[in-house]
């Protein structure tokens, strides 16, 4: 279905809050392009972030991810997007609403000269990881294991080199690193899945927030190091690693770091599997110019 007005979002935001009385909508970018997004501003200057489904798929994931939540949030030192009112929508599923967190958006160039927020950052991701695996299972949602998450690389892997728009070099520093048996030999843990771009928030040097949780799995820890690992500097990376480790309570496998750069690799080639997919050319072209240059920086060095 083609995505919903700032207009619809904001008459779903009011049917879903008892007394919530939008006076202006802004919609915003999402991270699935299946789920339309706006922020709201009600008469009472209260701001509210309105999330709605396009598709069945999407309407699940949702679902799940308050489900997650609501189990979650005692176990969280940081906020996160609870559903504090649903509205039915007349394709199926619901609208969930939630306070807008406070905070902004964490950029990894920044951990350089704030170690104290690299500390919090680090903590952040290690209260993740510590969380019972139970929580996850049952939600419902993917729990995997050392192996069988190496094996689900390696299928990702024959997909990306089947688009043939992959660096030779970038495909066999892969194949070398998912081949590398011992490198997997990681304890599985709660995963935030998608900690990028925007879904990470800070004010002064705390993590106030996170948010989508709809990627949420049992899985390896180093998925949620990935964007840090590619995006900061090593400089910058130390204390992030330092404070993670010191705050687990599982001992933290030695190739974590490695696994991480590799993680934020694959994401790019995600990107590009997503582009093929969905056959948009914009996103083919973004991700093949982005392969490129990390082509270009990686050079001939082992992962």
């Amino acid at each position: 279905m083609p995505a919903r007005s700032p207009l619809s979002l904001a008459a779903l935001a009011s049917a879903a809050v008892s007394g919530l009385e939008p006076m202006r909508t802004q919609l915003l970018d999402a991270t699935a392009d299946d789920i339309d997004t706006a922020l709201i501003e009600d008469n009472l200057s209260r701001h509210w972030v309105v999330r709605a489904p396009r598709n069945n798929v999407a309407s699940m994931r949702l679902d799940a991810e308050s489900q997650l939540i609501g189990q979650l949030r005692s176990w969280l030192p940081f906020g996160m997007p609870e559903a504090e009112g649903v509205a039915p929508l007349r394709s199926g599923g619901r609208a969930l609403v939630h306070r807008k967190l406070p905070g902004r958006p964490i950029r990894p160039l920044e951990l350089l000269h704030r170690p104290t927020l690299a500390t919090a950052y680090g903590q952040a991701i290690a209260a993740i990881h510590n969380l019972p695996t139970r929580l996850v299972e049952e939600a419902g949602l993917p729990v995997y294991t050392a192996e069988e998450y190496r094996f689900r690389r390696l299928a990702e892997l024959d997909r990306v080199a089947a688009t043939g728009l992959t660096p030779v070099r970038l495909l066999t520093r892969w194949e070398h690193a998912v081949e590398e048996v011992g490198a997997w030999r990681f304890i599985p843990c709660v995963v935030h899945g998608d900690l990028a771009g925007d879904n990470v928030l800070a004010e002064g040097e705390e993590v106030t927030g996170v948010m989508e949780w709809s990627e949420t799995r049992v899985a390896d820890p180093a998925d949620d190091l990935a964007w840090v690992s590619i995006g900061a500097t090593e400089t910058a990376m130390g204390p992030v690693f330092t404070a993670y480790t010191a705050a687990r309570s599982e001992p933290v496998d030695v190739d974590l770091r490695r696994r991480a750069r590799l993680s934020g690799e694959f994401a790019i080639a995600r990107w590009l599997l997503h582009g093929v997919h969905t056959d948009d050319s914009a996103i083919i072209d973004d991700a093949v110019q982005m392969l490129a240059d990390l082509e270009a920086g990686v050079g001939d060095e082992p992962w």
